[in-house]
């Protein structure tokens, strides 16, 4: 068998791809659950969510590295496995261990972001973790959560840079381009955007050579 890494969007599957490793990518809310569903009843050795995600603490800027203790959606939390979360915390001395958060919606405001913040106390919030981790917990299969912070807590994100994500968890260009015709002044916020993105990205990919092969997981059913 091998380790899940969900993911939102392509780029983030490409990083995870490796030996011992599934990526699940493309897929959104009720969506994802029923792929999730149907792929966990097959089993897996762990499930991982892998990826960049907003950040709502300000004091982490983009590239921050988040090892996840839980997720907390709404009411709902859900713990990741201490035994996996452990040896990624060991594999990557250097990224932050705390709460996520989960949203079924961007969550691309700072009043958004600081509400969110303030009611969970959440690190950072993506759209994949809690889907994966509910999945993760019904059919009794190991879940962690690795993710690096995109946006800083402080800074909006621009609408077309949402508009820009495509069904398929693709980027869609041709999105971007015809929106900046109708509002170029969200230009700027893209450009900050894409700066805080390569950041991230290599962050992300970094992370993910020093988990190793299985994220750590294949490592610690050895030991």
């Amino acid at each position: 068998m091998a380790v899940l890494a969900v993911s939102g969007m392509d780029f983030e599957a490409r990083i995870a791809s490796g030996p011992g490793v599934e990526t699940l990518y493309g897929h959104r809310d009720a969506a994802l659950a029923r792929v999730l569903d149907a792929r966990l009843a097959q089993g897996c050795d762990g499930v991982i969510s892998f990826g960049v995600a907003g950040g709502l603490d300000p004091t982490l800027p983009p590239g921050t590295v988040i090892v996840a203790t839980a997720v907390r959606a709404g009411d709902a939390s859900y713990s990741t496995d201490p035994y996996w979360t452990a040896a990624l915390r060991r594999a990557l001395p250097q990224a932050v261990c705390g709460l996520l958060a989960g949203s079924d919606t961007p969550v691309t405001t700072v009043t958004g972001k600081t509400a969110l913040h303030e009611s969970h106390g959440a690190l950072a919030v993506d759209m994949e973790s809690h889907i994966a981790a509910l999945a993760a917990q019904t059919h009794h299969i190991p879940f962690a959560a690795l993710r690096v912070v995109i946006d800083p807590a402080d800074r909006p994100v621009p609408p077309l840079a949402v508009a820009g994500m495509a069904a398929d968890g693709s980027t869609d260009i041709g999105a971007i381009l015809f929106g900046l015709l109708k509002a170029p002044h969200q230009l700027g916020g893209l450009l900050r955007l894409g700066r805080d993105a390569s950041a991230a990205k290599s962050a992300l990919s970094a992370a993910r050579h020093a988990v190793g092969a299985g994220f750590a997981l294949t490592a610690l059913a050895a030991a």
